[in-house]
């Protein structure tokens, strides 16, 4: 009878380790969750995705695109999402409210330009005095950009009361031109490149001629995923490494790629011609381009973003951005260690 005992108490402790065990194996197991504002400067996101530079890494992903990063960053914060391509003000302006989450690489530099229409009276910054201007979501990382730095530092406008700023989702932008339901907008590519190739815009400021080389979109994730899953992040970040590199020595291809993830439809110019998808994302590359390495001039760029978005008051205490950059993962996976 003892004997009967202890193997049936063996058994079951067998079991409840089992079962205690299961839920630790099937969280490795889960994919990493990705979300990405769905714009050409985040191409390294669908480049991974389509080259397979994840699958070689052996990572497992789930990739959902959004609009903006504000909602990105909610659905960050509602752990929905695991790790984001993202601009960094949505980033800090959770950090600010209380969601501990870390700037990991950079994606991109460049991509924003505010835009007129060929031919129309405003050719300045100062022209935009009392006309109508399209933006994206307060709060957005672009809205920090052009309230701030465009419109405030640089044009010496103020946003609320010089001239009427409205929010639109980008892909409405160039429509609400050429319908005149706004007089510009400040948008990013491959909408800027559409509008130069169609002859019916033109760039009024070009944010890359004014800071050559500004970091834009980031990779980040909560300190909750980071310490959770370091070995994948490490793996995320060699294939959007590898990815580009892909973007850098393979222009032609990546471009192809790029027109047909977004669909890209050909333009006919003011000439008549028409103009490929391919050429629409080979003129993008003029005002963006691709880098993971975050160097000590992007830190300083995304501090004047905080710095905004305090004068802004978009976050409610000053913040340093060293608290939220960490490359340590960076630095794993470009040095290939696992």
């Amino acid at each position: 009878m003892q004997v009967f005992e202890r193997m049936k108490q063996g058994l079951l402790a067998a079991t409840f380790a089992l079962f205690a065990a299961a839920p630790a194996v099937a969280a490795d197991s889960e994919p990493l969750r990705i979300g990405w504002v769905s714009a050409m400067a985040n191409a390294p996101a669908l480049i991974a995705d389509r080259q397979e530079f994840f699958r070689e890494e052996g990572l497992d992903v789930e990739i959902k695109a959004f609009g903006d990063g504000p909602v990105i960053q909610q659905a960050v914060a509602s752990g929905d999402i695991d790790v984001a391509y993202i601009g960094a003000p949505p980033v800090y302006q959770w950090f600010a409210r209380g969601l501990d989450s870390r700037i990991l690489a950079k994606v991109n530099y460049g991509q924003a330009a505010l835009v007129a229409k060929a031919g129309g009276p405003i050719r300045t910054l100062g022209d935009l005095k009392g006309k109508r201007l399209a933006g994206l979501s307060r709060g957005s990382g672009m809205d920090v950009l052009l309230r701030g730095f465009v419109l405030k530092d640089t044009a010496k406008l103020d946003p609320d009361i010089d001239l009427s700023l409205s929010q639109m989702p980008v892909g409405n932008m160039n429509a609400a031109l050429d319908t005149g339901v706004v007089d510009a907008a400040f948008e990013w590519e491959p909408f800027v490149s559409q509008l130069i190739l169609r002859g019916t815009g033109h760039v009024v400021f070009d944010v890359n001629e004014a800071l050559p080389g500004y970091p834009w979109y980031v990779i980040a994730a909560t300190e909750k995923v980071i310490q959770a899953r370091p070995n994948d992040l490490v793996k995320l970040l060699r294939a959007h490494h590898k990815a580009i590199i892909f973007l850098q020595d393979h222009p032609v291809e990546a471009d192809k790629i790029i027109a047909d993830a977004f669909k890209l439809e050909a333009v006919q110019s003011a000439d008549g011609k028409m103009v490929p998808p391919e050429t629409i994302a080979s003129e993008a590359r003029k005002r963006l381009g691709w880098s993971d390495a975050l160097e000590t001039s992007d830190r300083s760029f995304i501090q004047k973003l905080m710095d905004y978005s305090l004068t802004l008051g978009l976050i409610p205490k000053a913040l340093k951005a060293d608290d939220i950059i960490d490359t340590s993962l960076w630095s794993r996976a470009i040095a290939g260690n696992n």
